[in-house]
């Protein structure tokens, strides 16, 4: 397709490159995770699962400091000056951040203190000070700290020849001040041992040590509280003073120079062990640390002022997973069987079915257990010749990598692209990896310089009429876990025209090959940028020529400015314009003369919206693509992604009318975003029916859309 300009005539008064009309990468990912803590807030979700998010929130900004403030931190030691698209420099970003973060820590231990514990109460379930606990507990736990908790502690003291130990990135530590017989005050640092749980359940200890049963009543207290309290043992002779808990958070960007890396697998190890020696990001205290003592920890770690976070309330907060974990199915969401797509039910031979139609799985909603078994029949069949996939996240539990080591027991051809660089996986796909090369797979590790995040599986068969070539394309990993929690979109196809894009794939991932042609798919680095590009511009030109014009986007993350200036001419032509962003968006929308015809909304509930879909009204013949893809700089330019079409048409329906409609109709679990960039959670207008795409999306036993009419008309308020 010819590529149109539509940049603006000179004499026009609206600068897209202006700064104003961007919104700042950084505080909008802090933005994203509020929109996280405000589940946590809702009083309507089950107390359970408002713990999770609490913890699910902590979780996300250790990996924000860790990823993105320790990376701005090196721009400003640096002396970086270039600025993003939204005209902060790295220091105005960071000063921006603390000042942004403070009273999103406030209303989170807020919630967890004046909210959180007193409901959990309700329901028997008590986090207690070890301090307020009678007398036969408190024997119990120091039975419980010296077979369990003592062995495995190691005080380090810090005097003229035992200099300030290191702090492992992430670690919960004690700081100890004590006193020796002469007089003399010293400092001491003991660390919490993290493979103990986080939150002691009092009445399991109970009925260890002293034989009593806790009855109804689950009492927890903290294990940093009870090493507190049995410090005498650690510290013989010594007079304990003061102990207060601190945690340090560390650079964890790997920079891996994979041009001089003779072992890229050697090499990931690496820098996954050197992680916890990065340079200190934050500093956690809680409120009561005198300034003396953290200031001497200031000095100690080399931080300044605004690294520090003080808190009221428990340190590391992500460790509320222990509690979220409880056997306590009413205070959850309602458990759900996810459905089978009635063509692939057991018994039916899955290439069969695929030879006549395409099929859609639509996850959570739809089983994960079709895609092990795509991977599963294609290992034991005997006509099968070959199997390929990409593996960006699987996780500690794969059963596609144990379908692929089958498949290679029983004489395939099995080769497997295993991303080693997905961050913070690099541990669980080092060991797959290791456990594939070790079972005879061909496993490669991708193109230099270049993250391979795309999700496909080439199954490769022969039939009485050939080589007939079978395709998975997927929004989302091959993750059986993150497939119950995550909503993504998978293809299963038959289509030549895929399977032959497929095969260009894996030449190009485990050969010389260079970059291909492709039939339908959308490749990036090479070509996806140019691609989606001109599907944009040709929806201007419609607009431009009173044809029918309209985007919708669903994505994670929009924050390519190229792509959102293409997005502003587009709105200034009249495309209507909805962008579905879970996470981070840098376009500011309804701006006078620039993006009045953009709505931008964000779902946050009880599944992590995942998939990419981009739907191109193209004149009344809609177009619809999904796959790996977000518009961001590193999808776009530096990783191997796909964008695949969807060309059935009874496909085509389900996507339009029951995934990307309810999604924009939904006024209980979407927020809106203002021009000014702040968020607004969206209610239900007099008269008009409460929707939660997710909740309803859970109710519908198959592609209908009875409680949302007129399918993608526009939404825009």
């Amino acid at each position: 397709m010819e590529r149109v300009d539509t940049e603006p005539d000179v004499q026009d008064s609206i600068d897209l490159r202006d700064p104003a009309l961007y919104i700042n990468r950084e505080l909008s990912m802090l933005d994203f995770n509020y929109r996280v803590l405000e589940e946590a807030l809702d009083p309507s979700v089950p107390l359970l699962e408002r713990v999770k998010f609490l913890a699910i929130f902590a979780n996300n900004l250790d990996e924000f400091f860790m990823i993105r403030v320790s990376g701005l931190r090196e721009q400003v030691a640096a002396g970086v000056i270039e600025t993003p698209p939204d005209g902060l420099t790295p220091a105005q970003q960071l000063a921006a951040i603390h000042k942004r973060l403070v009273p999103m820590l406030e209303r989170q231990y807020t919630c967890f203190r004046d909210e959180i514990i007193p409901e959990l109460e309700k329901h028997n379930i008590f986090i207690s000070a070890y301090s307020s606990l009678p007398e036969d507990r408190q024997e119990a736990l120091q039975q419980y700290f010296d077979h369990e908790i003592f062995p495995v502690l190691t005080p380090l003291a810090v005097d003229p020849g035992r200099p300030f130990p290191h702090i492992s990135n992430l670690s919960l530590n004690l700081a100890v001040l004590l006193r020796n017989n002469a007089g003399q005050q010293r400092f001491a640092r003991v660390k919490v041992p993290q493979p103990l749980p986080r939150f002691v359940p009092v009445h399991d200890i109970m009925q260890r040590y002293a034989g009593k049963r806790g009855g109804k009543r689950k009492v927890f207290v903290l294990l940093e509280e009870i090493i507190s309290a049995n410090l005498g043992r650690l510290f013989p002779g010594m007079e304990i003073l003061e102990s207060y808990p601190f945690r340090v958070t560390r650079n964890a960007d790997m920079e891996i120079e994979e041009d001089e890396a003779s072992d890229l697998l050697e090499t990931i190890e690496a820098g996954v062990r050197q992680r916890r020696f990065g340079r200190v990001v934050r500093l956690e205290v809680q409120e009561d640390m005198p300034q003396f003592l953290l200031d001497l920890l200031k000095g100690y770690l080399n931080i300044d002022r605004s690294d520090v976070y003080r808190v009221d309330g428990p340190l590391g907060l992500s460790q509320l997973f222990e509690l979220a974990e409880l056997d306590a199915p009413h205070l959850k969401y309602p458990p759900f069987v996810p459905r089978r797509p009635a063509e692939l039910t057991p018994g039916k031979d899955i290439f069969s079915v695929l030879r006549e139609r395409d099929v859609l799985l639509h996850h959570p909603y739809d089983s994960f257990l079709p895609v092990i078994e795509f991977i599963r029949s294609a290992a034991h069949d005997p006509k099968v010749l070959a199997i390929k996939t990409t593996l960006y996240r699987v996780g500690s539990n794969a059963p596609i990598v144990q379908a692929l080591l089958e498949a290679q027991e029983n004489g395939k051809q099995v080769a497997v692209l295993v991303e080693l660089k997905a961050r913070f996986d690099e541990e669980n796909n080092i060991v797959w990896a290791r456990k594939l090369e070790a079972q005879g797979v061909h496993v490669v590790y991708g193109l230099l310089g270049l993250k391979t995040h795309c999700k496909i599986a080439l199954v490769v068969r022969r039939e009485d009429d050939g080589l007939r070539r079978y395709v998975h394309l997927s929004t989302g990993n091959y993750n059986a876990t993150t497939a119950r929690v995550y909503t993504d979109i998978g293809l299963l196809t038959s289509r030549p025209d895929l399977g032959a894009d497929a095969t260009e794939i894996f030449n190009r991932l485990t050969g010389y090959a260079p970059a291909a042609r492709y039939h339908k798919l959308m490749v990036a680095p090479e070509y996806l940028r140019e691609q989606l590009d001109a599907l944009i511009v040709r929806e201007i030109e419609h607009a431009q020529q009173g044809r029918p014009a309209r985007l919708i986007f669903k994505m994670n993350a929009l924050v390519d400015s190229r792509f959102i200036r293409r997005l502003y001419e587009a709105s200034r032509a009249g495309v209507k314009i909805d962008l579905l962003v879970r996470g981070i968006c840098c376009l500011r929308p309804g701006l006078p003369g620039v993006s009045e015809n953009i709505r931008v909304t964000s779902v946050v509930g009880r599944f992590l919206e995942h998939s990419r879909i981009y739907y191109f009204e193209n004149n009344g013949q809609p177009e619809i693509y999904m796959g790996s893809a977000d518009l961001m700089p590193r999808n776009l330019d530096r990783r191997v992604e796909t964008i695949f079409p969807v060309e059935d048409e009874d496909i085509k329906r389900r996507i339009t009318d029951e995934i990307l409609a309810i999604e924009m109709a939904d006024n209980l679990k979407a927020r809106e975003l203002q021009p000014d960039g702040t968020y607004r959670r969206l209610k239900p207008r007099d008269g008009e029916p409460g929707i939660s795409c997710q909740a309803w999306l859970l109710e519908q036993s198959g592609p209908r859309l009875s409680a949302v009419s007129a399918p993608l008309t526009s939404t825009h308020r």
